[in-house]
Parts: C-alpha cells; sequence; structure tokens
C-alpha cells in the first residue's frame, strides 16, 4: 500500500554530518505526521524526531540543536539534516509515515521503511 525508502546512511566521523532522506510512494491518499527512529545494538527503538503535515517539529532531547527535520509535501518526502554527529547516533535509522491510503481514504496507519545504517566513528 505505501512504501517508504530511506537513503543516506553511511560511515562518518564524530562532528561530521549526515542528510537522510525518505521517499513514500503508492497509493497515497494522504499523509500526515511523518517522523524518523533510530535503534542502536542491545537498544530499544526510540524517535529522533518527527514532523507534522503542517510543519510542527519534536525532537528528542539527545539531538536538539544538532538535528533538523523537514519534508516536502509535493515530494511524499522527509529529510533528517544531522550535524556535529557523535558516536552515541550510531544506528540504524528507519523511517515512518501515518498514511491514508486511496483504498481506505479515512484509516490511518504507521509504516515503515527497511532502515538506513548510520555509523559514526570516534
Amino acid at each position: 500500500q505505501v512504501q517508504l525508502v530511506e537513503s543516506g546512511g553511511g560511515v562518518v566521523q564524530a562532528g561530521g554530518s549526515l542528510r537522510l532522506s525518505c521517499v513514500a510512494s503508492g497509493s497515497i491518499f494522504r499523509i500526515n505526521t511523518m517522523g524518523w527512529y533510530r535503534q542502536a545494538p542491545g537498544k530499544q527503538r526510540e524517535m529522533v524526531a518527527h514532523i507534522t503535515e503542517g510543519g510542527s517539529t519534536t525532537y528528542a532531547e539527545s539531538v536538539k540543536g544538532r538535528f533538523t527535520i523537514s519534508r516536502d509535501n509535493a515530494k511524499k518526502t522527509v529529510y533528517l539534516q544531522m550535524i556535529s554527529l557523535k558516536p552515541e547516533d550510531t544506528g540504524v535509522y528507519y523511517c515512518n509515515a501515518d498514511a491514508s491510503t486511496i483504498i481506505s481514504s479515512k484509516w490511518y496507519r504507521s509504516y515503515w521503511g527497511k532502515g538506513t545504517l548510520v555509523t559514526v566513528s570516534s
């Protein structure tokens, strides 16, 4: 129904920057909130940032001031600009979107991408 594909992950030294992208496709009627989550080895998945359709943003305390989430509704794409990366930022970053389809336009559910790996070396 809805597919999310992340890109932009990689290996970077501490203090470096990366920009993640996530493109939504499929029989989408409307996308509400989009966000980024990450999961480090042996840890639970945590919310990094999310953004509403109107542009309101929320960030985890650990990334405030360093990460910026944005979206392009026309392109059905959400971005995560990450600067001043720390080893603690290492993990698989997953894209999330709350969306409805043209088949059931009033029913919203969460969709997930397969993730992109971000490794920050010390």
